[in-house]
């Protein structure tokens, strides 16, 4: 899958503690019925956690996420009063809703390419940033260790609205997805801040993943809250 979507989303339902054991179920009777939804090219029903040391610990009961591509701007918003969204609106006592268009991407995510290939084009707003990777299981303690010093400098970074983590298992396949007040920011962050430059660098030398996807999307808008807070 090459071709660049019109249009990104990704959901995060929030929901309380008690109605956990429903949002696991969901996570998995859902998938079916979203790869259905007319227009949708990649999705991926997704945990979401701290992104603090890419382990079990981090993991946040407490929101499910939803990442999909659309052919157009008319069927992402059809999804709205799809029986799936319908049944995440009444699980979830909370919603953030994003709505992103693809600016980069490079490698692959599940063998799939799914923002494409974006031409490079000016954006001067708000921006997200995706990594994603399959952890090789024989570089995953050296990678554990590497983390916390990159997750540290991420979350005093100026410019930073949102920070979560996200994955397919608790363990193995995860990811970051975060918003910044402009592409300085995410730059400044990206390409100054020390501890993420050493660990760019040693990603080459340690051979860390076995899969690997780096996305950065324009940021169209942003509706709801996440643990209370509008990013």
């Amino acid at each position: 899958m090459d071709d660049v979507p019109a249009l990104v989303t990704l959901h995060v339902w929030g929901v309380a503690p008690a109605r956990v054991p429903r949002a696991i179920v969901r996570m998995a009777s859902d998938r079916s019925p979203v790869r259905r939804e007319r227009g949708i090219g990649f999705a991926k029903l997704m945990g979401t956690g701290a992104g603090r040391t890419f382990t079990v610990r981090d993991a946040d009961l407490g929101h499910w996420a939803l990442l999909a591509t659309w052919a157009s701007d008319a069927d992402a918003e059809r999804f709205e009063t799809s029986r799936t969204a319908r049944g995440w609106s009444r699980l979830s006592q909370e919603r953030l809703r994003l709505r992103l268009r693809p600016l980069s991407s490079r490698g692959r995510w599940s063998r799939r390419r799914p923002f494409g290939d974006p031409a490079p084009i000016p954006h001067d707003g708000p921006v997200a940033a995706l990594t994603r990777a399959r952890i090789a299981p024989r570089k995953a303690l050296t990678f554990w260790r590497a983390v916390p010093p990159v997750s540290a400098d991420l979350h005093r970074s100026p410019g930073l609205r949102l920070a979560l983590g996200i994955g397919e298992a608790p363990v193995g396949l995860q990811g970051t997805f975060s918003v910044w007040e402009s592409p300085n920011a995410l730059t400044d962050f990206a390409y100054r801040g020390s501890p993420h430059v050493d660990v760019v660098r040693r990603t080459a030398q340690e051979g860390w993943y076995a899969e690997e996807l780096f996305a950065r999307f324009g940021v169209l808008s942003v509706e709801g809250t996440f643990a209370g807070r509008a990013p």
